[in-house]
């Protein structure tokens, strides 16, 4: 199978998520991740990392953007979405991403250059994900990545 390569619309859109964890990370409120929902090339919801605002560990940048993707867009169906991530979505974050139907899946750190403490279960590469899911989705990891090494690599975000 051939390796997913970027379009000048993910790098447009993986510039938003850049934006969007840097201005949280500096904003000192350690939530500086990012995540974008796109549909048909438009902007459908955008999220941060919220978990420090109610304690809720669930509340993870990707989760709040699906959230508000599927109040936007009036279904729990995201399927013909793109998620875009500032970091690699962690086990729980891909696990909702294929619940709402996401097809594609770009992000910019990946698991190998950041802190351990964004993922519980570290043996569980994105292969055997993809491998073990009932529909197939594409995922392109590493666009942009120097761009938000720097908020990762401690765990500090």
């Amino acid at each position: 199978m051939d390796r997913p390569t970027a379009s000048s619309q993910d790098s447009f859109f993986m510039e938003r998520v850049v934006s969007l964890a840097r201005q949280a990370a500096g904003e000192g409120e350690r939530n500086g991740i990012a995540a974008l929902i796109v549909r048909d090339g438009e902007a459908v919801a955008e999220g941060v990392n919220e978990v420090h605002l109610d304690n809720d560990p669930t509340r993870h940048a990707e989760i709040v953007a699906i959230s508000r993707a599927g109040k936007r867009l009036q279904s729990p169906d995201l399927s013909g979405c793109t998620l875009y991530s500032s970091l690699q979505p962690c086990e729980m974050c891909l696990s909702a991403i294929r619940f709402a139907g996401i097809d594609r899946v770009v992000f910019a750190a990946t698991k190998e250059k950041v802190a351990a403490k964004y993922f519980v279960f570290p043996k569980i590469s994105l292969a055997e994900f993809q491998a073990a899911a009932k529909a197939p989705f594409e995922i392109l990891g590493g666009l942009q990545e120097a761009d938000v090494l720097t908020l990762y690599r401690e765990g500090d975000e």
